[in-house]
């Protein structure tokens, strides 16, 4: 009788459930598992709550958030700070999105997309100012039109799109210097050829410097025939997410039409359409206050 009773014993012995602690595999109650389909999307939905939180977020907070155990929420909150696509503050211990995800978003807006943001704020700006609108982009010791609208009024300048144009000597270009750290600059200036292009043209290293830290003061870049003796030109800055210069934005026209004076003025209007941009481009409303 006691040997059968034993083997009965055994015989159930296996339907009895081990008990371990939650991990990033376990469900949650009522989900169905889907193995690592599940872990990628509770993964994406902590990366998603905690990029909504730009002040940080505790683990108590995401958990609830997103539905998870603290348990499951730390094992995947881990494996991302490890990654760096999460970091964890030393002050409060909240999470904040890691600057790899900055980056990996910024290698998205690549020069296609900005140029469709671009061209619908480029054509408002033609529209009010009536001059042609241009977007340029950092290449090399150059800038590069990526794109360009015409304007209302006669003479219009009709570069191409993709053209290339000196950067010390053009107001998109000064825009760029002006976003390059010291050193970068004076690299810049040790190594650039400042060709003359017109009698009005920067070939001084100094002078050149001085200019661009004028831009860098006042935001706001000009062209007094440098490139073109009957061209003017006003440029400002386009921001992207991470608070970058993404790059420029400005409107010109021939001399006789538009004095110093006269760009001056329209360089409100430049800026509200470079504040329009920099917001399609992910850019904080209050990065230029």
């Amino acid at each position: 009788m006691k040997t059968r009773t034993k083997s009965r014993e055994m015989q159930k012995a296996p339907t009895i459930k081990s008990v371990r602690s939650p991990s990033v595999a376990d469900d949650e109650p009522g989900d169905k598992q889907r193995g690592g389909v599940q872990s990628i999307d509770r993964g994406f939905a902590i990366l998603e709550e905690v990029a909504r939180n730009r002040d940080g977020i505790s683990l108590a907070e995401l958990s609830k958030r997103v539905g998870l155990h603290n348990s499951t929420t730390f094992h995947l909150v881990r494996t991302m700070v490890s990654l760096g696509y999460i970091r964890q503050m030393k002050d409060n211990k909240r999470y904040r999105v890691g600057r790899p995800l900055f980056a990996l978003a910024a290698s998205t807006l690549d020069e296609i997309e900005m140029v469709s943001l671009a061209t619908p704020v480029l054509e408002d700006l033609s529209q009010e100012t009536g001059e042609s609108s241009h977007f340029a982009v950092r290449m090399g010791d150059n800038v590069m039109v990526a794109a360009r609208t015409s304007g209302l009024g006669a003479f219009q300048l009709n570069d191409r799109l993709g053209v290339v144009r000196p950067a010390h000597n053009t107001a998109l270009g000064k825009v760029i210097l002006a976003s390059l750290k010291p050193d970068q600059l004076e690299r810049y200036l040790s190594r650039a050829k400042l060709t003359a292009h017109t009698a009005k043209s920067i070939t001084n290293p100094e002078k050149l410097r001085k200019e661009i830290e004028e831009v860098r003061r006042t935001g706001i870049a000009y062209d007094d025939g440098e490139f073109d003796p009957e061209l003017r030109c006003v440029a400002v800055p386009v921001y992207n997410f991470t608070g970058q210069i993404a790059g420029s934005i400005g409107i010109s026209g021939p001399i006789w039409r538009l004095s110093i004076q006269t760009l001056q003025g329209r360089a409100r209007t430049v800026q509200m359409a470079a504040d329009r941009l920099s917001a399609e481009f992910g850019a904080r409303k209050d990065k230029n206050g």
